[in-house]
């Protein structure tokens, strides 16, 4: 597995700012009213955040207490963990584009329509999305560090003092 690239989120986060802003501008020169930014956008993402945050935290116990060799300590199911960081990639890489898609239509707004006070409102909602995209991005970059292997350690072989070694 592949892990994600601060460039690569990136590029998809300016690439989608582009493009929203364009598009933005495109739609309101046909005349047509821009839609409105969703006030839960910032919540749902936060949530995916708070969501990965947690798992990441957990494994980080859960690998310390068993690097450690605790009493008691449960061990990290290495299918668990790998679905965790699958989860967490897909989550950045889809964060960056939505976050990079309000951020693009709050920078339209910022520019062309700060003057009407329910775009202003739309502008910062806009604003609190990309914010929470950043947490969600950074939440999986923890995530994904959280259980990586350690160097030559690829096939899950090696000395059992990895995050994901098996102490057994």
């Amino acid at each position: 597995m592949n892990e994600l690239r601060i460039g690569t989120l990136a590029g998809l986060f300016a690439a989608a700012v582009g493009l929203s802003w364009a598009g933005a501008g495109l739609w309101e020169s046909f005349g047509n009213t821009p839609p409105a930014v969703p006030l839960l956008a910032p919540v749902f993402l936060g949530l995916i955040a708070a969501a990965l945050l947690a798992t990441a935290l957990s494994l980080r116990a859960r690998l310390r207490a068993q690097r450690e060799r605790r009493p008691g300590a449960r061990p990290v199911d290495r299918l668990m963990a790998a679905r965790a960081v699958v989860f967490g990639q897909a989550s950045a890489l889809v964060s960056a584009i939505v976050a990079g898609g309000y951020g693009g239509f709050g920078l339209f707004l910022v520019m062309e329509r700060l003057d009407v006070p329910n775009r202003r409102d739309q502008a910062i909602y806009a604003g609190l999305a990309v914010l929470a995209g950043v947490a969600v991005v950074a939440a999986a970059l923890f995530l994904e560090r959280v259980c990586r292997l350690p160097d030559g350690d690829e096939n899950g072989d090696g000395d059992g003092h990895g995050p994901m070694g098996s102490p057994v």
